[in-house]
């Protein structure tokens, strides 16, 4: 039976139950009665709420990583620690270890624009960061397949539709990881695109009292530093690295609630998902995929979204997987905001704090160049990380605790054991 007739006849909202808890399938297909209008609008503020509180973060995050750069002895400590990320595998499984606990290539390709903004890591360490955020992303989809472990034939076909989205991103990985170690593929256009950031209009034509996003989220990252500083009577050190890690939280919780009010707002839409339009090619599948993804800002939600309908078969591998690809691409949108947000309040700053945005944006950009790489080189040769998708879902079915061992294995205890010698490194040059 194909998606057409499925969808027509109305045969997806009679999948089991299983399938329905686990994946919450339940409320995409499920029409929702309408909202009252100061429901809509209750929504529409929590969501500007929402982003300005993520664009605060980003601010409050660079302001405690600045705050600490500027004592000696701090500044000492960091460039140690990030020093281990200079080695690409080390900073790779940086990303994937990080994406991989909190569940958000998202949160880490954010987190990882403000640090460079704050001038902590340079940009050719980032790609390699962002390069494992990618893998990292993945592993809510096998999360998620994990539902159907009863179920031979479903866990087989649901543990596919996940794992070709990991063999996609680790093999974008080993193309590009020594393509950009050994001459730049991504780096280089990224560099040449921040260095024209630099002197690019919207740095340099707003003079600093017009800015308006630093004049709304500065106070925040102030009342952090009167709070900590003059009532808690904190250090500059203590002080930074307390901002610093509010920072971090004040961007997850944003992220988490961006997605919530997004998802929940295109939830009476999300029926039509698997009407008969959407994946009737490849070309709208791609589409879709972006996006859907640049809607909710999170690949690991749109992508695992389509997981139960491959174990029940309602949908196959090629026709997901361009999805995924587009997913990837979707997903970048997240970071270039945050660029943009860092590149506003750039506005009418010294020429130090300009250049710092201008290339925590190339972050960015890299992030998209990297998945717009991968794209161009593997949808044409799909058949490589559907067959490795199939094949691997084929042994795991018949041994389960393989899927098991796969998600512990790829995504925590390789990431840490490199993360591990590649400090062991560091510090025996260091002792040295």
């Amino acid at each position: 039976m194909n998606v057409t007739e499925l969808g027509a006849n109305g045969s997806i909202a009679r999948l089991p139950a299983a399938v329905e808890k686990k994946a919450d399938l339940a409320d995409c297909v499920e029409q929702s009665p309408q909202k009252p209008a100061w429901q809509t609008w209750l929504g529409a503020l929590a969501a500007v709420l929402a982003v300005y509180c993520f664009i605060a973060a980003i601010n409050v995050m660079g302001h405690g990583l600045k705050t600490v750069a500027k004592v000696p002895a701090s500044k000492a400590v960091m460039d140690q620690v990030y020093h281990c990320a200079d080695y690409p595998l080390a900073g790779l499984c940086v990303g994937v270890l990080l994406t991989s606990l909190v569940q958000s290539s998202s949160f880490t390709t954010t987190f990882t624009v403000g640090v460079v903004a704050a001038g902590q890591i340079p940009l050719a360490t980032a790609i390699f960061v962002i390069m494992g955020a990618n893998i990292g992303t993945s592993v809510t989809n096998t999360l998620v397949s994990l539902a159907h472990l009863r179920r031979r034939a479903e866990f087989r076909r649901s543990l596919a539709g996940a794992t070709v989205h990991d063999f996609f991103n680790l093999l974008n990985v080993l193309l590009l990881l020594p393509l950009e170690w050994a001459f730049g593929v991504i780096s280089v256009p990224a560099t040449a695109f921040g260095q024209w950031l630099e002197g690019a209009a919207f740095f340099t034509s707003n003079p600093k009292q017009y800015n308006v996003v630093k004049l709304a989220v500065k106070p925040i990252a102030n009342g952090f530093d009167w709070f900590l500083g003059d009532v808690v009577g904190l250090q500059a050190t203590p002080r930074g690295l307390l901002t610093a890690g509010l920072g971090v939280a004040m961007l997850f919780l944003a992220l988490v609630m961006l997605v919530k009010i997004l998802r929940r707002f295109m939830k009476e839409r999300l029926a039509g998902l698997f009407s008969r339009t959407l994946f009737r090619n490849q070309g709208t599948s791609f589409v879709v995929g972006i996006v859907t993804t640049a809607a909710v800002q999170s690949s690991s939600v749109t992508t695992s979204l389509i997981v139960p309908l491959v174990g029940a078969g309602v949908l196959g591998l090629r026709q997901i997987f361009p999805y995924t690809l587009g997913a990837n691409i979707g997903t970048t949108i997240t970071a270039i905001l945050g660029g943009l947000a860092l590149a506003a309040m750039a506005a009418g700053q010294s020429a130090a704090v300009q250049t710092a945005a201008a290339f925590a944006l190339a972050v960015a950009f890299a992030h998209l160049l990297f998945n717009i790489y991968g794209t161009i080189v593997f949808w044409p040769l799909q058949w490589i990380p559907i067959s490795l998708a199939k094949g691997y879902a084929r042994l795991a079915s018949r041994r389960r605790l393989l899927a098991a061992a796969y998600i512990l294995v790829v995504f925590f205890l390789v990431p840490l054991a490199v993360i591990v010698v590649a400090n062991a490194q560091t510090f025996g040059a260091w002792l040295h």
